[in-house]
């Protein structure tokens, strides 16, 4: 199976899908680049504070949020596919070179998801879309409670505001 022709299931997947107004070179950049990804990646008022980016299947994704109170929370996940300027895809189920994870019990979210970043060129700028696919319904519906929609959906709006500055 590729990614690319991954049909959503809508009992366990929830989907992001915007156009947006800048290149998709730029939008990858944003995601590729540890630097770049700190400066957007987490809704405000929370901050990303450190970021590790192995860019192959079987790759580190490493980020760590800080909260507006100063605590802290490391999300690790693995590189299942990366396609560039196209596609990113990974995991929290595994860790650098498919590792199964063990969740902290201290951890923001207990389930794991997939998830499909896909960036298609566009006459405005760029088709994005994210899949984030879960492994039974209340996952999905835990991540939907916790504001998957308005959450991913600022952090968009703070990529394309961050890119617009390069």
């Amino acid at each position: 199976m590729t990614y690319a022709t991954y049909k959503p299931n809508p009992k366990l997947d929830l989907i992001l899908e915007r156009v947006v107004d800048v290149p998709r070179e730029l939008v990858w950049k944003a995601w590729t680049t540890p630097e770049y990804l700190m400066k957007w990646f987490t809704p405000e008022p929370w901050k990303t504070v450190d970021c590790e980016l192995d860019l192959r299947p079987g790759g580190l994704f490493r980020s760590v949020m800080r909260s507006p109170e100063g605590d802290e929370h490391e999300n690790i996940g693995c590189y299942l596919e990366v396609v560039e300027n196209e596609r990113l895809v990974w995991t929290d189920a595994l860790e650098q070179g498919y590792r199964p994870t063990n969740k902290p019990s201290d951890c923001l979210v207990d389930f794991y998801f997939t998830a499909i970043i896909s960036l298609e060129p566009h006459k405005n700028g760029t088709k994005y879309k994210v899949i984030a696919l879960h492994g039974n319904e209340e996952g999905r519906k835990k991540h939907e409670e916790m504001g998957f929609h308005d959450g991913w959906g600022k952090a968009l709006e703070q990529l394309v505001a961050f890119v617009k500055t390069l």
